[in-house]
């Protein structure tokens, strides 16, 4: 099983990037999918995830509103529409799947927002 992100780098505050989450090994269809992240020296955390079929969504608070969760569950990817970024939101973002006694990482995707 490999999830695979990519769409990170270096954007301005006030930007936005997408990112995406590829997967192998599994049919992200039977899977809860979702994006964490991970700012220097702090914990990770969840921002956002989206149940089976793209009904169901949740986000953090720091993030609602800006960011914007997807899935293409016939491509098996996963994507995190990021907007209106600002600096706080420098962070490594991982990939999540996750059903039920199972739970997939990526290994994470850096995105800087700087000037």
């Amino acid at each position: 099983v490999k999830l695979v992100e990519s769409g990170g780098g270096l954007v301005q505050p006030g930007g936005s990037v997408r990112l995406s989450c590829a997967a192998s090994g599994l049919d992200i269809e039977y899977y809860s999918m979702g994006w964490f992240r991970q700012a220097p020296g702090k914990e990770r955390e969840g921002i956002t995830c989206i149940n089976t079929r793209g009904h169901s969504t949740y986000y953090l608070d720091s993030v609602k509103g800006r960011f914007t969760i997807s899935r293409v569950n016939a491509k098996n990817t996963v994507y995190l529409q990021m907007n209106s970024l600002k600096p706080e939101d420098t962070a490594v973002y991982y990939c999540n799947a996750r059903s039920v006694g199972m739970n997939y990482w990526g290994k994470g995707t850096l995105v800087t927002v700087s000037s």
